[in-house]
């Protein structure tokens, strides 16, 4: 199966998931992010979640990763914002998991 054009700009973020932020890279995650997984933005207030890499190979997270990037793109300073209330992502995530 190839991987999507939205899922691949993701993984290739998440490339120093796991590394302590120095600050000597920009675009490195903040320390509070474990490896093998990477922080997303959810819903109107922007709660963060911290989820991991493997919901990425799910169809249905990679339909809320097109979602976010027809309505946000994937190059803010936010972080990656996925336009999903808050409820129904975490039930989402908690199935695919």
């Amino acid at each position: 199966m190839a991987v999507k054009k939205g899922v691949k700009q993701i993984l290739k973020r998440c490339s120093s998931l796991g590394k302590k932020n120095t600050g000597e890279e920009s675009g490195e995650l903040p320390g509070d992010v474990p490896k093998g997984h990477f922080a997303v933005y959810v819903g109107e207030k922007r709660s963060r979640f911290i989820v991991p890499i493997s919901l990425l190979s799910h169809p249905e997270f990679q339909s809320l990763l097109d979602m976010a990037e027809e309505e946000f793109g994937f190059h803010h300073d936010m972080g990656l914002t996925i336009p999903c209330e808050e409820m129904v992502f975490r039930s989402l995530t908690s199935a695919l998991r």
